[in-house]
């Protein structure tokens, strides 16, 4: 399972009003877990930015005058995400950018739907937290990221913020169904359930070392009284 956490920073807020993308920042994950795989990239809009956007991002024109426009790095940015799923917080947003910059190219390269599935985790997170904010230094708090770098909106710092965020919003344990054919999980993928060999030497055992029971229980504390395992360590039903 592949899955690319993505942001980007615009010269303004609307691409209706000829605004633009100025930097892309995306990172990877695979079965869960953050590679050191990485696309970041700086773009010459060819218009000024709005002085709102400025003191969002910090990025100046003069900065990004010799950075190449969408045009020149768009083959390489839709290989490093095509056929993954991208995490996006506010993907209309996003979206909507990537989708106009696509529009003002050859129709070939279509929208990014056509090249990626698309999960917005600002809606993700609006559902398990209703009536709480959930912006990404929000959501860095309430999980235990730390920002403290994030002085200005950067989109790889960003992207790799809520890489973290995600995959501590998402930590449950994933669906699986077992059946005689195998194992096939909620995306129906099927592998083979083998026998352990009778004849192999016993596992060993690791023990959780104290800084890791002490991180288990802190874990635990944020789940609730309605905690299973809870009820299990307490002597409860």
């Amino acid at each position: 399972m592949r899955q690319i956490v993505l942001d980007t920073e615009t010269t303004g807020l609307e691409p209706k009003q000829g605004h633009r993308i100025i930097e892309i920042g995306c990172v990877e994950i695979i079965n869960r877990r953050l590679t050191e795989n990485t696309y970041h990239q700086y773009i010459q809009p060819d218009r000024e930015i709005d002085e709102g956007a400025y003191e969002v991002h910090g990025i100046s024109n003069e900065f990004l005058a010799d950075k190449p426009r969408f045009v020149d790095v768009v083959e390489d940015f839709i290989a490093f995400v095509n056929g993954a799923e991208l995490i996006i917080h506010n993907a209309p947003f996003d979206i909507g950018f990537l989708d106009h910059e696509l529009a003002m190219l050859d129709p070939v390269w279509g929208k990014m739907s056509d090249h990626c599935r698309i999960t917005d985790s600002l809606v993700m997170a609006r559902k398990k937290h209703p009536g709480q904010k959930n912006n990404l230094d929000a959501l860095c708090k309430r999980y235990e990221v730390n920002n403290a770098r994030r002085e200005l909106h950067g989109a790889l710092l960003d992207a790799e913020l809520l890489a973290e965020v995600y995959l501590s919003m998402t930590g449950g344990q994933e669906a699986l169904a077992l059946s005689a054919e195998g194992s096939e999980s909620h995306e129906g993928v099927v592998s083979p359930v083998r026998r352990i060999d009778s004849n192999r030497p016993p596992l060993s055992v690791i023990r959780a070392t104290v800084e890791e029971l002490e991180a288990h229980q802190k874990r635990l504390g944020k789940l609730g009284e309605a905690c299973i395992w809870k009820r299990e360590e307490t002597g409860q039903a």
